[in-house]
């Protein structure tokens, strides 16, 4: 046995030596299925065959969301729902509760492709998705792959066998939408992306290497690799690269348990993986049969330690609070059709704001976004469920509770386990199991797969039913035990359950409309029913003292973390805007989107972003005023103005004059958190703060100017140099501002846009919960003075144009770079 063994590894060991000059064959080709996919809504019983006609249907690029087009529509997906989390008692009519776009109806993909021209029999063919909304069937040549319920889901099919060669293959996919199926904006068609996967027989399974770092110090760590193959028989060797690209370890195995090998290897002075540092190394591993190279994998991942105990949560042996927030997987005006850029921009924006953390809610999370997030420094809490037994929605997941969530589970794991940025799971968000009797029978369930898949990290639940769940044990059983709002039980949380510490996993739900600011300032908890006077403009007031009645604002958060050790941090409702749930106004019309974000539809922030940014971003100070200062009519009237700054005080000037100097303290929590001066009297000018140091000297200022009629629009791209791929995108920032450059702060100008060039328009969004304008359409009016543009590159490279015109405004124009990179990832058909 031994013998053998050592004439096998002499062997790998030869074949590694000569594999610069000797070939193998052709190992994996992966290609992304993006082009050419035909597209038709409705139902057909005979567009899965080869033979259909689908001449007339429109041409389409995958990632796709068919119903973010719309229109907005009051009918779209309205009904009669009792929600229990408003408190409501009775059922009452909901509009808008899932974006009020067209998502519900049963729509046909159709896709031809050829296999590698060095494709051989011996090779497998593997179908990869990365989600499709929603209960997609899968068919190829006519025949049914598979198909796959839970629309948030990765899965794949082995179509080996249904495959030709050297003909064209018709893939087709059928995906249904229902009515009442979502309690958000889900999206509709194949909003991920679909890869064509050829290898050979002898391969590395898919999904089927696990990295994880058990041992972790400054000086060593060692890192386990277990890979799954197709066949015992066979050699592994796996390659450590560092963040710079360099080999840093190599271990060879023919040790292979159950079609399984397992490596542990020393990696020296390790770069830790940190929100801060974010790290990340790669180990290439590398499968071979007698014949030589037969499969090779790459897999980045990150090496960092987790852990949960009743000193808190420590990240690489440091103790640290989660500075997250809650996001839902829309993209505003794109949709849910997933794109690198506008998930980049998201995350820069949050970074900005001292973001560490992101908790994908309430579903699973797209790969694009998790390798983002590694490659950036955000740590994930990713969630399973919005629903297990219990329903909350007539068409939700509980349909396919029993059948369906283990499979879910295991390929939630399997797909995104080796992303260091992952640091707990969530089975899922505020069920109605929670309370019953049979509710943590289930829960235990659920962990126990999670931990027998992946033992690595710890298992959570949103909880908004803190006694019922302290009572029967749900809320004791969980690794980690989420707490959603509930801030006055979180005190009698920690002294009864036995973990030793409580997560915020769900905090604030504060609401605002970027730009509006409703007097007198006081606070406001919605309650059933709106005021139809003070809220008739269906907006929500930016001074940031609104909440829903189950809700909070942002400083019983930062304070509960700030004065317990046993709070482990929080997740803010939610860091964008996010279309559906407008809360408060789901049961009036016109409202299509949230008002939680602190960051609006369109990606612009609102003022609540810098009260965020005061408090957690450490590495560059804050100084907001708020709110602006062009009130023609108010002359005289109190107009209360707050600074949102990491400085401890500020004097505030109108027009010169001091209103005073103001400190943070402990009087009342807003006090604690906000510089306020409630009496300020409106008069047209200039509006100064002045920050002091921790020495009272002068450290830094800022004002704010009335301003005079728009007259000059501003465009401000957040990239001007594309990518020439067809899918990248640059943000443009539109504005108005008067003949003296200030901004007008209350414009509502329409606008038009025309991109010319090497780019198309792709969308635009101002931000507006209550617009029912379309995105797609070239046209938009501005809301507070602002809107966005998103240009898109085609596969030219050249320059781009965006031309934009106003009535009675002077027009501008802003240009951009397409160039050609050579660093795509995957080839695409």
């Amino acid at each position: 046995m031994n013998y053998k063994i050592t004439q096998k590894l002499f062997f790998v060991l030869i074949v590694m030596f000569i594999s610069d000059t000797m070939v193998f064959g052709q190992l994996r080709t992966v290609t992304e299925l993006t082009e050419n996919w035909k597209f038709q809504k409705g139902q057909n019983d005979q567009a899965y065959k080869v033979s259909f006609d689908d001449g007339f249907w429109q041409m389409v690029t995958v990632p796709h969301d068919w119903a973010i087009y719309g229109p907005f529509d009051e009918s779209n997906d309205k009904y009669a729902q009792q929600i229990h989390e408003n408190m409501e008692k009775d059922a009452a009519t909901v509009t808008g509760r899932t974006g009020a776009l067209p998502f519900i109806g049963e729509a046909w993909y159709r896709n031809s492709f050829k296999l590698p021209k060095s494709y051989h029999k011996e090779q497998k063919v593997i179908l990869a998705f990365d989600g499709v909304m929603s209960e997609p069937k899968v068919y190829l040549n006519g025949q049914k792959v598979g198909e796959w319920n839970y629309g948030y889901n990765y899965f794949y099919f082995d179509i080996t066998d249904l495959v030709k060669q050297g003909e064209e293959n018709l893939l087709a996919v059928n995906c249904i939408n229902y009515e009442q199926q979502s309690r958000w904006y889900p999206g509709a068609g194949i909003y991920r992306k679909v890869q064509l996967i050829v290898k050979n027989e002898n391969s590395i399974d898919h999904w089927g290497v696990s990295i994880t770092t058990p041992v972790v110090s400054a000086e060593l760590s060692k890192v386990n690799i277990k890979t799954k193959v197709s066949e015992s028989d066979l050699s592994l060797v796996t390659q450590i690269y560092n963040p710079k690209g360099q080999l840093v370890a190599t271990d060879t195995t023919t040790n292979c348990i159950a079609q399984e090998f397992e490596q542990n290897i020393r990696v020296p002075n390790p770069l830790l993986w940190s929100p801060e540092n974010p790290e990340l190394y790669t180990a290439v591993t590398k499968l071979y049969n007698e014949q030589g190279l037969s499969d090779e994998v790459k897999t980045i991942f990150g090496i960092r330690s987790i852990t949960y105990g009743s000193e808190g949560f420590r990240l690489n042996g440091e103790l640290r609070k989660f500075k997250g927030v809650c996001l839902h997987h829309d993209l505003g005006p794109l949709g849910t059709a997933v794109n690198i850029a506008a998930l980049r921009r998201q995350l820069t924006i949050l970074k900005d704001m001292g973001v560490d953390a992101i908790r994908t809610t309430h579903n699973m999370p797209a790969m694009e976004l998790l390798e983002l997030c590694d490659e950036m420094g955000f740590m994930v809490m990713a969630e399973a469920f919005d629903e297990w037994k219990e329903p909350k929605m007539k068409n939700g997941y509980h349909r396919f509770f029993d059948t369906d969530a283990e499979k879910d589970i295991i390929n939630m794991v399997h797909a995104t386990r080796n992303h260091p940025c992952i640091v707990m799971w969530s089975t899922g968000n505020e069920v109605p199991d929670q309370k019953t009797t049979a509710g943590p029978k289930v829960a235990r369930y659920l962990q126990d797969i999670f931990h027998r898949e992946d033992p690595t990290r710890p298992v959570t639940a949103g909880m908004n039913q803190i006694e019922a769940t302290m009572k029967n044990g749900f809320a004791t059983l969980l690794d980690v035990a989420g707490l959603n709002y509930r801030t006055e039980k979180y005190t009698e949380a920690h002294e009864m359950l036995s973990q030793g510490f409580l997560l915020g996993a769900e905090t604030a739900s504060t609401i605002s409309s970027r730009g509006i600011y409703k007097f007198p300032v006081e606070k406001r908890v919605y309650f059933r029913k709106i005021d139809t006077e003070k809220d008739a403009d269906h907006q929500c007031s930016s001074y940031d003292l609104s909440h829903l009645i189950w809700s909070n604002l942002p400083e019983k958060d930062f304070a509960l973390q700030d004065d317990n050790p046993w709070t482990i941090g929080q997740f803010v409702w939610t860091g964008f805007d996010y279309l559906g749930e407008p809360s408060p106004f789901q049961n009036t019309w016109p409202a299509r989107s949230s008002y939680f974000g602190i960051v609006d539809l369109a990606g612009l922030p609102k003022d609540r972003y810098y009260l965020y940014r005061s408090q957690w971003n450490k590495m560059q100070s804050t100084l907001h005023i708020l709110p602006h200062w062009t009130w023609p009519g108010r002359e005289g009237e109190t107009t209360p103005v707050f600074v949102y700054t990491s400085y401890d005080s500020a004097e505030l000037f109108v027009n010169g004059k001091s209103q005073g100097v103001q400190h943070k303290n402990d009087s009342t929590l807003q006090n604690r958190y906000r510089l306020m001066w409630m009496d300020v009297k409106y008069e047209p000018g200039t509006l100064k703060v002045v920050a002091f140091d921790k020495d009272g000297k002068p450290a830094e200022e800022r004002q704010v100017v009335t301003a005079g009629e728009p007259y000059r629009i501003v465009l401000k791209p957040d990239r001007t140099v594309l990518n020439a791929d067809g899918e990248d995108l640059s943000f443009v920032t539109v504005s108005v501002v008067d003949k003296n450059g200030i901004p007008c702060p209350t414009a509502s100008n329409r606008l038009n846009f025309k991109v010319t060039g090497a780019g198309t328009y792709r969308a635009a969004c101002n931000g507006d919960a209550t617009s029912l304008e379309v995105f797609h359409e070239p046209t938009m009016k501005l809301f507070s003075g602002k809107l966005v543009v998103v240009v898109k590159s085609t596969k030219e490279a050249g320059s781009i144009e965006l031309n934009v015109q106003g009535k009675g405004l002077k027009g501008t124009t802003v240009n951009l770079e397409s160039t050609i990179t050579n660093n795509l990832k995957n080839e695409k058909k």
